[in-house]
């Protein structure tokens, strides 16, 4: 049922759920920086357009999703990644083991910045919070783990930001984590669907336990505005 939208989950998100924080126009749309490197088109547009300039600071990095168009010379490739897109097929269960979760606020913030600039560098910002709910398992202050909400779309939720910090890996927080998230976003009646690097199988085997199976394979790329 949402196989047009998630083919394309940037744009998809920027003109359903988050089009309140769409920067850009009907041929173009991003984040804001404050919120996410992401930047997308519509499926059926060939190139990024130009009017892309006016979105991204010179010497900037955005990333493309799903559909890639072509480039012109205003901008230049960094990297191509191949990304698993996941959704949850999973039963749902009635509640889950939410002993030491609490939902991430205000008073967390910088605690969400450091974790995430830890495990995933660039792609956590000051404002990313403001697109869902976030929670974490706190341990005497030190925000061992967390998890969350990104990119809607009409119907489905992404699930985002799962970080261990370092210190606590192995101890089974990350896929409790999942497990609170898929619950709160099934609760409101939505998909949860998520993003993650092909190579990373740990994480996989901790997606595919908290019952996620493999939609399809996307394209990312990671690209810089010249200048």
């Amino acid at each position: 049922m949402h196989d047009a939208l998630l083919d394309n989950p940037i744009w998809s998100a920027l003109t359903t759920t988050h089009a309140r924080f769409a920067p850009g126009d009907d041929a173009v749309k991003r984040y804001p920086r404050d919120i996410g490197p992401f930047i997308a088109v519509a499926r059926d547009t060939a190139i990024l357009p130009p009017q892309a300039l006016a979105l991204a600071q010179p010497g900037e990095e955005l990333n493309l999703v799903g559909h890639v168009p072509r480039l012109d010379a205003a901008w230049r490739t960094l990297h191509d990644e191949s990304l698993l897109q996941m959704v949850h097929t999973g039963p749902v269960a009635d509640a889950c083991d939410a002993a030491g979760i609490v939902e991430l606020g205000d008073a967390h913030a910088e605690a969400m910045l450091a974790l995430t600039a830890l495990v995933y560098p660039g792609y956590f910002r000051p404002r990313t919070r403001i697109l869902g709910r976030y929670y974490g398992v706190l341990d005497r202050g030190q925000l061992a783990a967390m998890a969350g909400e990104r990119m809607a779309v009409t119907g489905c939720t992404e699930l985002s930001a799962v970080c261990t910090h370092p210190d606590y890996l192995g101890r089974g927080l990350a896929h409790r984590l999942v497990g609170h998230v898929v619950h709160a976003i099934r609760q409101r009646g939505l998909q949860p669907y998520l993003h993650v690097s092909s190579r990373n199988a740990r994480a996989i085997r901790v997606y595919e336990a908290s019952g996620f199976v493999v939609r399809r394979e996307l394209p990312l790329r990671c690209v810089q505005r010249n200048g």
